[in-house]
């Protein structure tokens, strides 16, 4: 028998495939009403959010040429059944700027960017599928400069009362930061003053706006900094990102998210999975997006989405790999934003030892250019717009989840010279795989691993790095029999490593609870004098285990305290 179509939408980017398809869709069209208010929004959020498909939804909600599906397309959703009274009426040209190749020079550059844009510009007037009809053979006086081609398009559409325009540009800072992380602030600074190429094409958009030629200009990207760089070349951008309205535009929340994890356990699980133990992985590996400090936290949608393409791809099962390897280029950015190893180990040490980076409210809100980018007190905002921390509260953020530890610290240990030896590991993973005895896999940890840094490093280290950097070991040899919860919030309070059997496997209903005790080398006699655990934290860790059984009442689960003292002595 033929196994029906996986119906889980990775890497789908096309909203009218996605719903002729019958994929699976959360429905984010309840924001369009709210966006016809601006002319030249800008929405920024990190890499696979959903921003490519947020803008298909709107090309195919505004565009006069696809009025003849609204229904099949929009059917069911919140604007099917609340138009706003602009769908289907402008001209819609879509740009999408991550397709941007870079040169070596700023002639060379433009070049690029008229390639890149001048086909779809073309073809928006001369192709019978666009807009031909209206521009009755219309022929452009440069077609090798997009900037003039786009000008003649606006003052047509003025002298003739053509339908306005609908703009969506797709990433428009990619390009831009690309020259950032190849160190090209030079080429970057050329393109963004002056009279630029870049600064002319949006010098045109703002005159088209302001005459009513174009209706809105809706932007995608990442950082605020470029459009902030380009100043009078486009002063009347409005950046929504910060906005209390528009925080939970792209990305998951749990209600949309709790709703997805039922249709794909519904759909394809095939190892009887329980929806409380899916969910707890999901929230450990891939929820904690805060953009506000008192917004709910959110999914990575694509990232959501991959797991849950794997998941169904592979009848049930959990996927061996949880980090979508894509986010791992982000690292880049690291090296870039930080500039030198010392900066980049002290911004370390203070997410993943510290567990907190101090940031400024003034700072996530002001104006934000290249020169403030790099700045060391703006390091926190920069790596919020780059999606690689979350806000806590008003004041500090922190790692969102698993899958930004695992990257944070694999990270750390490059800096630090640790490789990643399968020499000194994998024999004693493969021994706990066969006797299931985890105390041989701590005192690994601490040999093979710990005892690496040198003497100074561990009057830095603390319990947090110990968990962090326990769990991104575990996580390398491990994945494919466990999931894994740092810090997990339960009645009696936080427990430090929660390891949890996968369903389908051998290690279903496998917990072990592990509870941490870091001591400075000058402690070392306490943890080397102790015979049996310290009573109360014997006492902290079992109710731990009684709480996560409370809730998993066929789980078979082991409470371990492990004391450990610099790089001096370790008891488990």
């Amino acid at each position: 028998m033929q196994q029906a179509a996986i119906t889980i939408p990775y890497a789908i980017a096309d909203f009218a495939i996605l719903r002729e398809r019958g994929y699976y869709y959360v429905d984010k069209t309840r924001y369009i009403p709210l966006l016809e208010r601006y002319s030249a929004p800008v929405f920024l959020r990190p890499r696979r959010f959903g921003k490519s498909l947020f803008i298909s939804t709107l090309a195919y909600y505004y565009d006069l040429n696809e009025a003849g599906r609204f229904d099949s397309l929009f059917g069911g959703t919140y604007i099917g059944s609340h138009p706003t009274g602009e769908q289907n009426k402008y001209m819609v040209l879509r740009l999408d700027f991550s397709r941007m190749v870079l040169a070596d020079n700023l002639k060379d550059l433009e070049k690029n960017f008229n390639d890149m844009l001048c086909p779809t510009v073309k073809a928006f007037v001369e192709s019978t599928y666009r807009y031909a009809r209206y521009f009755n053979g219309m022929t452009f006086t440069d077609p090798h400069n997009v900037t003039k081609m786009l000008n003649e398009i606006i003052n047509a559409i003025s002298s003739q009362s053509l339908p306005p325009l609908y703009i969506l540009i797709d990433e428009y800072d990619n390009f831009t930061n690309q020259l950032l992380t190849a160190f090209n602030d030079p080429m970057y600074e050329e393109v963004t003053t002056g009279e630029s190429f870049l600064r002319t094409f949006f010098k045109v958009i703002k005159s088209g706006i302001g005459e009513g030629s174009i209706r809105s200009c809706f932007c995608t990207g990442v950082l605020p900094v470029t459009m902030d760089d380009l100043t009078s070349g486009y002063n009347i951008a409005e950046i929504l990102t910060l906005e209390p309205e528009f925080v939970s535009m792209l990305g998951f929340t749990h209600e949309e998210t709790t709703a997805y994890l039922h249709y794909v356990l519904q759909k394809y699980d095939r190892q009887g999975s329980t929806f409380e133990e899916i969910w707890s992985l999901l929230l450990n590996n891939y929820d904690g997006y805060r953009f506000l400090p008192k917004a709910e936290p959110l999914f990575n949608s694509t990232i959501l989405t991959y797991f849950f393409k794997k998941f169904a791809v592979n009848k049930g099962e959990i996927p061996n790999e949880m980090v979508d390897e894509n986010l791992r280029t982000d690292i880049g950015w690291l090296r870039r934003l930080t500039q030198t190893q010392e900066n980049a180990k002290e911004m370390l040490d203070a997410l993943i030892i510290d567990n907190e980076l101090i940031y400024s409210q003034s700072d996530l809100r002001s104006k934000f250019n290249k020169r403030k980018f790099f700045e060391k007190r703006f390091y926190p905002v920069s790596l919020y717009y780059l999606g690689m921390t979350t806000l806590v509260d008003a004041y500090t953020m922190r790692l969102p989840n698993l899958t930004m530890r695992s990257i944070y610290m694999d990270y750390y240990n490059s800096l630090h010279q640790i490789t990643d030896d399968a020499r000194r590991y994998a024999r004693a993973y493969q021994r706990f795989t066969q006797d299931r005895r985890f105390e041989p896999l701590v005192e690994n940890y601490f040999k093979e691993y710990l005892k690496l840094f040198p003497a100074q490093a561990f009057d830095k280290i603390n319990e947090n790095f110990i968990r962090c950097s326990f769990y991104e070991l575990m996580s390398r040899y491990l994945s494919q029999c466990f999931t894994f919860a740092l810090e997990m919030n339960l009645p009696s309070g936080r427990a430090d490593l929660v390891l949890t059997g996968i369903p389908g496997t051998d290690f279903h209903n496998d917990c072990r609870v592990v509870e941490f005790k870091y001591y400075k080398a000058k402690d070392t006699a306490i943890v080397e004098s102790l015979e049996t655990p310290v009573q109360e934290d014997i006492e902290q860790v079992n109710g731990y285990a009684r709480d996560i059984l409370a809730q998993f009442p066929k789980y078979r689960t082991k409470t371990y305290v492990v004391y450990i003292a610099a790089g001096k002595a370790c008891k488990v």
